[in-house]
């Protein structure tokens, strides 16, 4: 568990489905305090018998920063992994709900604390969610004005000390083009937002300088990595 500023934190856990040893082999997931609300984004839990003691750290830092009401915020679907058990672990204490991409709701049993998040509608702890894509995808980036953070789940990471925009197809003429014309472009407007940080599940987070780092991906070749 590591603590990014003030309020901030941020684990690493194996992706469950990832070969190991590539890039994406470990995913993050973070965790905010803003105001009488804490948020978990995209959590994932360690793996309770490959690493307790990483599980029960991570435990143990949400367990003393949960305030009021509780807010799990999911990015993209296939990020809902460890929101349900927690939504379990906490609903006693605070008011907890999860919140997402109508599509995500298909991987919870229960479905009682879940919200669709709508585009530029507040959510807790003053936090927005934001369309991406054309045709639209499924993934909401996350604007938190409590830290001057934008949160991506799988269309920005990180690599080698720069943001990338990655393409889930190899790079060619064709797969370049759509990026600049067609989907680059959607992720125009989150420059607009205040923001000096981006955190994303895969890579490290950039903190600082972060308006510069997204220009420059969006400005950029797309990247490629799988397997």
């Amino acid at each position: 568990m590591q603590k990014l500023t003030q309020g901030l934190w941020r684990w690493t856990a194996r992706h469950p489905e990832w070969h190991p040893g590539e890039f994406g082999a470990e995913v993050a997931s973070f965790a905010a305090q803003a105001g009488d609300t804490t948020l978990l984004i995209d959590p994932l839990l360690p793996d309770e018998q490959a690493a307790e003691e990483s599980r029960s750290s991570v435990l143990a830092v949400i367990d003393g920063i949960i305030a009021d009401r509780l807010a799990i915020l999911i990015t993209i679907p296939y990020h809902v992994r460890s929101a349900e058990e927690l939504w379990r672990r906490y609903r006693a204490d605070a008011e907890t709900t999860i919140h997402g991409h109508p599509a995500a709701a298909k991987r919870l049993e229960d479905r009682s604390a879940f919200r669709d998040v709508e585009p530029g509608k507040p959510l807790p702890g003053s936090a927005t969610a934001h369309a991406i894509g054309k045709p639209r995808r499924y993934e909401t980036p996350l604007h938190l004005p409590s830290h001057d953070a934008l949160v991506f789940g799988d269309a920005v990471a990180e690599s080698g000390g720069r943001l990338v925009v990655w393409s889930s197809e190899r790079i060619d003429a064709k797969v370049e083009r759509f990026y600049r014309e067609r989907f680059n472009p959607t992720l125009e407007p989150l420059l607009e937002f205040d923001f000096d940080n981006v955190l994303v599940t895969h890579g490290q987070p950039i903190l600082g300088s972060g308006r510069r780092a997204l220009r420059n991906a969006l400005d950029a070749k797309p990247w490629y990595h799988h397997g």
